[in-house]
């Protein structure tokens, strides 16, 4: 079923609106870009060993050893650093979601394809 042609004031009150709504979009989506571009997590691992940081993409940012390490095995390290990773990614997944959900409303459909695509790069 087709909808009834508008007439001209009504078109442009349409169009205001729909503007409005475009305009709305665009702001939430900015201030959403600004804040997951300035999101920052530090993680450590359980043992204390080392302490990552990364981006809202999960691109580890900064990694920082204790002194601890050095009565450990280097594959202990190794595990403690992606343990960190981990955890990190976790917190940057959900903050992230936060995000998306305040300025986007919760159930977007562009705030889920935003949220599938920062999850590949911080999904386990």
């Amino acid at each position: 079923m087709t909808e009834p042609l508008l007439d001209p004031d009504s078109s442009r009150e349409y169009l205001r609106d729909w503007k409005g709504r475009v305009d709305r979009a665009a702001a939430a989506t900015q201030a959403m870009a600004d804040r997951l571009g300035d999101l920052r997590i530090s993680a450590v691992d359980g043992n204390g060993l080392v302490e990552v940081t990364i981006d809202s993409g999960g691109v580890l940012i900064d990694v920082r050893f204790t002194e601890r390490i050095q009565r450990v095995a280097p594959d202990v390290v190794s595990r403690a650093v992606m343990t960190a990773m981990g955890i990190a990614r976790r917190k940057v997944a959900a903050l992230s979601k936060e995000i998306i959900d305040e300025t986007l409303g919760p159930g977007s459909a562009a705030g889920r394809v935003i949220e599938d695509r920062l999850r590949g790069g911080v999904d386990e």
